[in-house]
Parts: C-alpha cells; structure tokens; sequence
C-alpha cells in the first residue's frame, strides 16, 4: 500500500461518495430517466406517463414517481375535480438535470446502432464452441 495515502480508509471514501451514488441511482435509474424526459414539456398526468413508458408496471411508475417527488425532482398537484386530476411536474433542479438527460438520450439514439453493430461484433467473435466438437 502507498505511504502516501494511507489516511484514505474505505470508510472516509464510502462517507463521500455514498450520497452521490445514491443520487445517480435515482436519477439514473431506467424509469427515472424516462419519466424526467417525459415530464420534461410540462406538466403530465399519471396515465400519460403509463401509456407513454413501454414496460412500465403501474406500480414502478408509482413508485418511482413517489421516489422523484421525495428527492425534489418531481412535483404532484391533485386538481379538485371528479375524477381527481393529478399531475406531475418537473422542479427547477430537474430542469436542470433534464438537460444533461438530454444530451445523453441524444447521444445514445446517435450511437445506438453502432453499440449493436459492435455488441454482434463481439459476440461472433466471442461465441461459445459447440458441445458437439
């Protein structure tokens, strides 16, 4: 080990860099991306998001809304109406994430087919031999 960091413990970069992994969990996550990227044109409503987000259960969308909301990313606004009118919203910190969002949904749709271009690459190359040989 290096004598010159040995006050650096596990436990000294765990304290720093928990809190920041715990953010880009959040917001990193599959669904949270997609819903800040939904949300990210104004205000929309519960069903909007289902419809909108292939794959997505009714309760993980639930759930992660819930979780948005709780990290200040995501308002809820109930509208006193029959039946109740809820909507979800981006806070200015969102905003301000969501641009990044963007310019990495935009960077994986311009390099998505190079990725499977490679990945099939790879995978030819790498292919397992057969059990009969």
């Amino acid at each position: 080990m290096s004598q010159r960091n040995t006050g650096v413990t596990v436990q000294a970069v765990n304290a720093h860099a928990c809190p920041i992994r715990e953010v880009l969990d959040r917001v990193a996550g599959k669904w949270s991306v997609q819903i800040l990227v939904a949300a990210a044109h104004g205000p929309i409503r519960f069903t909007e998001l289902e419809r909108g987000i292939e794959g997505i259960s009714r309760r993980m969308l639930t759930l992660t809304l819930r979780n948005l909301e709780r990290d200040g990313l995501v308002t809820r606004t109930v509208h006193p109406t029959v039946p109740p009118k809820v909507e979800y919203a981006l806070t200015p910190v969102a905003h301000e994430l969501n641009d990044t969002l963007r310019r990495l949904t935009d960077w994986a749709e311009r390099n998505r087919v190079y990725i499977a271009e490679a990945r099939a690459a790879y995978d030819a190359e790498h292919e397992p031999e057969s059990l009969d040989a």
